[in-house]
């Protein structure tokens, strides 16, 4: 019975959205990339480089909100790497990939050890506080868990509307969803399919960046090796469990939040008899549970991973 009490704790509830704040960002990143038909297997890299611009930028007092206009063009950077090896060029979108989350965790290392090369602990920052709205943040159960976050939550919650928004109502979006599925027929619309899928992974790797800029900006004051912690794997798992669209997006990373958050505190509770591994592996495990449970079937982009060059049919 305690282990269920559990999930009527408020403390709860507030963790599960605090931990899943930056998977929302890395999932509406990764999203974006792939319904341009482009697999982002960098995201962790740039979540490491998110983290660490963020994080330096603040430190050397350009502001929080400075510190994330810098982590979100590092992710920008990344991105048009990425994009530019994988979209004219038409290189192997896993290789390339993989080839930027090793760079960008390389160089995001260097850098760290280059600007601060006798420290032993990495410097503190002054991170985002949590949001004390007047009333709202009174209200049972509500209040706490929704209205005492910090405000990258808020804005990771928000993004999550504005990316539905542009992807289903706009026709931007449109030629987004299109080139990802049939590239051929916005080419013959007069569009470039290269400038939509650049600016897509280019803007879809800002956001992953700002899911690594949460970590050192929001949730911790500090930005230190091994942080991420395989999130950005997560959240390329949680796009296909979400089928490719937002608000299912927003679920999937409060499930997993939820499956982290209720980890922890039934660690607590039975760690002494069960080794602290399996507490550790069980968000994951039960992740992969759902995502082949609830992903079957989803109505993946046509065009994903497919390379186009103008001209060839």
């Amino acid at each position: 019975m305690e282990a269920l009490e559990i999930f009527l704790s408020i403390n709860f509830w507030a963790a599960a959205l605090r931990i899943a704040s930056p998977l929302i960002f890395g999932v509406l990143g990764a999203l974006i990339c792939e319904r341009a038909g482009v697999l982002n297997l960098g995201i962790e890299g740039i979540f490491v480089a998110g983290a660490m611009a963020g994080w330096m930028a603040v430190w050397l007092g350009a502001g929080l909100w400075g510190g994330v206009a810098v982590a979100a063009f590092a992710g920008a950077f990344f991105g048009l790497v990425h994009a530019i090896l994988t979209i004219p060029l038409g290189l192997s979108q896993h290789v390339s990939g993989l080839g930027v989350t090793m760079l960008a965790t390389s160089a995001s290392y260097f850098t760290y050890r280059t600007a601060l090369p006798d420290v032993s602990s990495p410097p503190r920052i002054v991170p985002f506080q949590p949001l004390d709205i007047p009333f709202l943040s009174d209200l049972p159960f509500v209040g706490p868990v929704l209205f005492q976050q910090t405000a990258m939550t808020w804005l990771a919650i928000i993004l999550v509307g504005v990316v539905w928004w542009v992807l289903n109502r706009t026709p931007l979006g449109l030629a987004i969803r299109a080139v990802g599925d049939n590239p051929d027929a916005v080419d013959a619309q007069g569009l470039s399919v290269y400038g939509l899928r650049i600016g897509a992974v280019v803007v879809g790797s800002s956001l992953m960046a700002l899911g690594g800029a949460f970590l050192t900006m929001s949730a911790f004051d500090a930005f230190f090796f091994g942080m991420i912690n395989g999130r950005g794997w997560i959240a390329i798992a949680l796009v296909i469990f979400a089928s490719w669209r937002p608000g299912k997006a927003l679920l999937g990373a409060l499930l997993f939040g939820a499956f982290d958050a209720f980890q922890v505190r039934l660690q607590t509770q039975v760690g002494a008899f069960v080794p602290s591994q399996i507490f550790l592996m069980a968000p994951y495990i039960l992740s992969i549970i759902a995502l082949v449970l609830l992903a079957r079937g989803a109505d993946y982009p046509r065009a994903l991973l497919k390379p186009w060059f103008k001209g060839q049919r």
